[in-house]
């Protein structure tokens, strides 16, 4: 698919492009660090001059920022300087007047030393004058862009502010070759009535565009400040809203009090927090945007620069369950993550090069020395300890992997290789067929057995309904598994569409009816399994919802039948 473009000087709206090439890299990323850095960076400027003189001094070096992010295990860094309350500096020399700008060309050494070692670099855009005059200074010079344009513009409204910013984007994606992209804190009408986004994918197809807080649809990527409140506390995915394959990131300070920017604190740094931010977000294909506060010179207070250091080689050690993996438990197969027994949690990831190579990530113990972890019909034949490579006892049936005699957890994660030899049991969509009491316009019952997580069973809002599997003949059933779609938040649950309540019926003939099961799941994400009676045989499966976690707005990508248990 390519995005519409602009024709003879208008623009059509461009078509959301869930999967393209120029994603590749970021959806090769698990993470990027973030640096909010500008003219009020403590001690804070008004004049760009000395801002830039202290820059400088300092010994301000692109390549620290880039070595920093290594050591975070980060592809990408975002910049943002061109901020609303950050003094709107741009650090590059730019010919379009209206906000500080530098003559030295940060934004341009970035890039360089970024592409040197293989990282990306993309330039935060903002759309908001609201802060001005913030500090009793003015930070825009409408005057100036006024002569510049010859008309006037008043840089203090969103209109003309969104003129100012617009001719922006145009002179940094012109200029920059190598910048990666966008990262645009929401949108502005301005930018959307003449066309900007349409502009850059025709003039700069490679670039992403990131949108924080607005899913706008030709946006590459939806970005959301990490949110609180759930528990645990760094399991940011139980409130994503976005379903994979869509890109989403999540942006989060590593300073645990104060602003995004340096403000002269040395704010500490919660380990726990921030790894299992990172390490749940990478188990969930969530992608972790870090924001560290660099002061002016660049370097980083002490509390955060101890933790990339130490990040470096923690991170290091277990990296092959990080890097090179899909999440586990929804698109991409793997064993089921989430809330385990005895009060232990965690996410699972899977090798994008051995889909039967899993790694099982404890984030929070349990309270024994056993974890069980459903197996998703994944038959295992061995699993190690990552870190010390040790041998793990294990057991395997009635579809939970059972790790035992487990004495020593590492205090933030400890990682578990799964080997496995594939899956067993699962009957294979093709030899049934589905249907649905009700389904939304084009989202037929079909969608939920095609292997295509961009399509879905819609199930509408009715309060009671059911999914229906047609096996030809007579089978053996275990169980049944569904994926539900990922936008419906479990956090809060009064925003969740899952399924709360369900019946299982079976039948022989399509017409007479015997209830096998009845139950409640758990408001969790990921694969959730319903487990049959002993024995079940039939022709027809209809598992019925009868109520949800909080909106009756159920949705499924995919379910499935198992005729038997991995042992």
């Amino acid at each position: 698919m390519t995005a519409a473009l602009l024709v003879a000087g208008v623009s059509s709206p461009a078509r959301a492009e869930v999967l393209h090439p120029r994603q590749d890299w970021l959806r090769a990323s698990t993470s990027g660090l973030f640096l909010h850095w500008g003219m009020r960076t403590n001690p804070g400027y008004t004049s760009c001059s000395a801002w830039e003189a202290a820059v400088t001094n300092g010994g301000w070096s692109a390549k620290y920022w880039v070595d920093e992010a290594k050591k975070l295990h980060a592809q990408y860094l975002v910049l943002a300087s061109f901020h609303s309350r950050l003094g709107y500096a741009r650090a590059w020399p730019s010919a379009v007047p209206g906000s500080c700008s530098t003559k030295r060309d940060f934004l341009g050494e970035l890039i360089d030393a970024a592409s040197a070692q293989g990282l990306k670099v993309i330039n935060y855009m903002t759309d908001d004058p609201k802060w001005h005059d913030e500090g009793g200074h003015e930070w825009l010079d409408s005057a100036a862009y006024s002569k510049y344009k010859g008309k006037t513009v008043n840089l203090q409204e969103r209109p003309g502010f969104g003129q100012f910013s617009y001719d922006n984007f145009v002179e940094v994606m012109q200029r920059y070759p190598k910048l990666a992209g966008f990262w645009i804190d929401n949108d502005n009408a301005y930018w959307e009535q003449n066309g900007l986004y349409e502009r850059i994918r025709r003039e700069r197809p490679d670039m992403v565009l990131s949108n924080n807080n607005e899913d706008t649809p030709i946006m590459d990527t939806i970005s959301n400040e990490q949110k609180t409140g759930m528990t645990p506390s760094y399991d940011y995915p139980q409130a994503v809203y976005t379903a994979a394959p869509r890109l989403i990131e999540a942006c989060f300070k590593l300073p645990s009090s104060g602003a995004w920017w340096y403000s002269g604190s040395n704010s500490a740094v919660d380990y726990k927090l921030t790894l299992g931010r990172l390490i749940t977000n990478a188990g969930s294909d969530v992608k972790a945007l870090m924001a560290e506060t660099a002061m002016v010179n660049g370097k980083f207070p002490s509390n955060q620069a101890s933790f990339n250091n130490f990040a470096s080689g923690y991170l290091g050690d277990i990296w092959e369950s990080i890097g090179g993996t899909y999440g586990g438990g929804y698109l991409h197969g793997g064993l089921k993550p989430g809330f385990w027994n005895d009060g232990a949690h965690g996410v699972t990831t899977v090798s994008k090069v051995d889909p039967n190579r899993h790694y099982v990530h404890v984030l929070t113990k349990p309270s024994g020395t056993t974890l069980k972890v459903r197996d998703n019909g994944y038959k295992v034949s061995r699993v190690t300890n990552l870190r010390t490579g040790a041998a793990v006892s294990w057991s395997q049936s009635g579809g939970t992997l059972t790790l035992n005699e487990i004495s020593s957890w590492d205090q933030y994660d400890t990682v578990f290789k799964v080997e496995t030899a594939g899956r067993e049991g699962i009957i294979p969509a093709s030899s049934y067929t589905m249907s649905a009491s009700a389904s939304g316009s084009g989202h037929p019952a079909s969608h939920a057995a095609d292997g295509n997580y961009q399509t879905y069973w819609d199930a509408t809002g009715a309060g009671t309904v059911s999914l229906r599997f047609d096996l030809g003949s007579a089978r053996k059933v275990s169980y049944v598994a569904l994926n539900q779609r990922e936008d419906s938040t479990t956090y809060p649950a009064s925003n969740s569409a899952r399924i709360k309540n369900y019946n299982v019926y079976t039948s022989n003939d399509g017409s007479s009816w015997t209830k096998v099961k009845s139950g409640s799941l758990a408001n969790h994400r990921g694969v959730q399994f319903i487990d049959l009676p002993a024995n079940t045989t039939a022709r027809h499966v209809r598992v019925e919802k009868t109520s949800t976690q909080g909106k009756a707005q159920l949705r499924v990508d995919e379910a499935w039948l198992g005729s038997a248990y991995p042992s």
